[in-house]
């Protein structure tokens, strides 16, 4: 977080005034192979459940969650107790780029809530897998586009 605000505020070609500002085009889905499509499909509907057992379920058990405002948990049990109580709305899931190399890859998305237009926040997942056994999240970082709070 901290190299990517540096980043904004060293690179004015990047950082823009949002005043008269054209809102930025939504950058294009990419297509997943099933097996990949399979994680973001499972994690909408266990979220729409309100279902953080099963939302657990898709992580490995030494898996992160690196939410907004929140410090890191580490853990399926832990992300269980995490996800507690989270959910139960209709959370889309969009990929913009991925990857894989053998047994670990990664997604990049992008995520709304409902009929919301437009995308509410990002996310990065990283991924592994045993052999040729389900793909499993190994990391799940997400933040959303809202402008930062004033302080």
């Amino acid at each position: 977080m901290i190299f990517c605000s540096a980043l904004l505020l060293a690179s004015p070609a990047i950082a823009h005034d949002a005043e008269g500002a054209k809102p930025a085009q939504p950058l294009p889905d990419a297509a997943l192979p099933a097996p990949l499509d399979r994680v973001l499909r499972d994690y909408e509907q266990a979220w729409r459940a309100g279902d953080a057992k099963a939302l657990a379920g898709l992580f490995a058990e030494d898996a992160f969650i690196l939410q907004s405002n929140q410090p890191p948990v580490r853990g399926r049990d832990a992300i269980e107790r995490a996800y507690a109580g989270q959910g139960g709305s209709p959370l889309r899931l969009r990929a913009l780029a991925y990857s894989v190399e053998g047994n670990v890859g990664y997604i990049i998305g992008a995520y709304t809530y409902g009929n919301n237009v437009g995308d509410t926040g990002k996310f990065t997942l990283t991924l592994k897998r045993a052999d040729d056994g389900p793909w499993l999240i190994f990391s799940d970082m997400d933040n959303s586009n809202a402008p930062p709070r004033s302080r």
